[in-house]
């Protein structure tokens, strides 16, 4: 399992929000690059980038700061982006820039045909971000509640070959609450894609939790706030990680 460090991005800063709240943004840096560089230099195996304002916007926002991510990590390790992707142009723009990995979030429910498509002409470079409020799917950067379970918007991409999905427990994230592993080991169990962890990391024993069932479809997870703020060091945390997989 791999514990991925995020980066979300604000007005070309690095932030963290509280349950996707613009309005409750922490800075935490004003330098992209170097705070993915610091990642990197910690052991991450992969970047998650967040383009908070594009989510909002529903186009891309932040690109400066994403395209000065993707050229000092250099290759180096992979990188996903999520926030504002709403068309093919933009996924085939930010896979040619050097992204490795495109997340498609509120499009997904919106124009499920997206997913399919750009899975068809991007193979194996396609995610679907999956962001729940007591399992009903959000959109609109969490603005908004749609009429679909997770679970069910999950299994309609079975068969599209996406590469994983990012299960995102609103009422957990930015909140150094805990996961809620109950919901994301639900959905594991349910579908045959892989499923990476999202929101309300804290610790060490959140860490301990999710290695303890990874197997059963739990590829990683992602952290943010807790990094930041010191409630979990991250190089511990992927060394406990791989620990679990040796």
């Amino acid at each position: 399992m791999i514990v991925i460090p995020a980066i979300d991005l604000k007005d070309g800063q690095c932030v963290r929000l509280k349950q996707g709240l613009m309005d409750e943004a922490t800075v935490f840096s004003d330098k992209p690059a170097q705070t993915a560089l610091h990642w990197l230099n910690q052991g991450a195996k992969r970047l998650h980038l967040v383009d908070l304002n594009g989510a909002f916007a529903g186009k891309l926002v932040n690109l400066d700061a994403i395209t000065e991510i993707i050229t000092a990590i250099d290759k180096k390790i992979p990188v996903q982006l999520g926030g504002g992707i709403r068309n093919l142009d933009t996924i085939e723009h930010l896979l040619t820039l050097g992204l490795d990995y495109v997340i498609i979030g509120t499009a997904a429910v919106t124009n499920p045909n997206l997913v399919k498509e750009a899975c068809t002409k991007f193979p194996g470079q396609i995610i679907v971000g999956i962001d729940a409020k007591d399992g009903w799917v959000a959109t609109e950067g969490w603005a908004k509640t749609s009429n679909k379970k997770a679970i069910d918007l999950a299994l309609e991409f079975e068969d599209y070959g996406v590469s994983s999905i990012i299960y995102t427990d609103i009422g957990c994230d930015g909140m150094l609450s805990g996961v809620n592993v109950d919901a994301t080991l639900d959905l594991a169990r349910n579908i045959e894609i892989p499923v990476i962890a999202s929101g309300g990391l804290k610790d060490m024993q959140d860490v301990e939790t999710l290695c303890q069932v990874a197997k059963e479809g739990i590829l990683g997870v992602i952290t943010g706030r807790a990094i930041y703020e010191g409630t979990l060091d991250f190089k511990k945390a992927q060394e406990l990680a791989d620990s679990f997989f040796e």
